[in-house]
């Protein structure tokens, strides 16, 4: 089956005491649009992102999550989950988005994407959902979704085609790079082989590697 856009989703200007912008704002909250929207390096038109210290940039100008995953939740949790419940910009289908490898590259709509990181959930998601020990539960179940880089710009839109036109050989995985940085430690070795990993990942694994002796 050939992965698509199940939806686009923007955020809105939310303003709550677990927000984590100083301004006690945040973009967490994300809607589904109608239309293609543009995708360029400094993220999705119209999207709205409050702490850019740590949201946003050109490592994670796109944040995908797989609606498989998320139907997941909602059997978990008991409630439902709709497009952008995760803070995510791109709702899926059938893309294995914890197994994608780390640099591979999407085409999606006319815009071509590459994978680079996994999400860390934060207090700001916990709050957002409401479940206190959100961050405890999404490490263990580690399907994080994956940020992205846009190396080509593009209109993208629900239903538009997901394609994987390259993927690198080492085969190191968002789901390992997320693993290996939370829950399990005896996979940081093999991370070092996604060198298409942002820099500043790739310096923390080293420096745990080497206090590891």
């Amino acid at each position: 089956m050939t992965g698509r856009v199940a939806a686009v989703n923007l955020g809105i200007v939310t303003e709550a005491a677990w927000a984590g912008d100083a301004s006690g704002r945040s973009g967490i909250d994300k809607r589904p649009v109608d239309g293609p929207v543009l995708i360029s390096v400094d993220g999705v038109a119209g999207d709205f992102i409050a702490e850019r210290a740590h949201h946003g940039g050109p490592d994670q100008a796109v944040y995908a999550y797989a609606e498989e995953d998320a139907a997941w939740w909602a059997a978990d949790l008991g409630r439902a989950i709709g497009p952008g419940g995760f803070g995510e910009n791109l709702s899926t289908y059938a893309v294995d988005v914890t197994g994608a490898v780390i640099g591979e590259k999407w085409q999606v709509g006319s815009a071509l994407l590459q994978v680079t990181k996994p999400r860390t959930p934060c207090t700001t998601f916990a709050g957002f959902w409401g479940v206190p020990d959100l961050i405890r539960r999404f490490t263990v179940r580690a399907t994080p979704g994956a940020y992205l880089r846009v190396l080509r710009e593009g209109e993208v839109g629900a239903g538009d085609p997901v394609e994987v036109v390259e993927r690198p050989g080492h085969g190191v995985t968002i789901g390992e790079v997320f693993r290996a940085t939370s829950l399990e430690p005896e996979l940081l070795p093999r991370v070092l082989d996604a060198d298409d990993l942002p820099e500043p990942i790739l310096e923390k694994v080293r420096r745990r590697l080497a206090s590891r002796g």
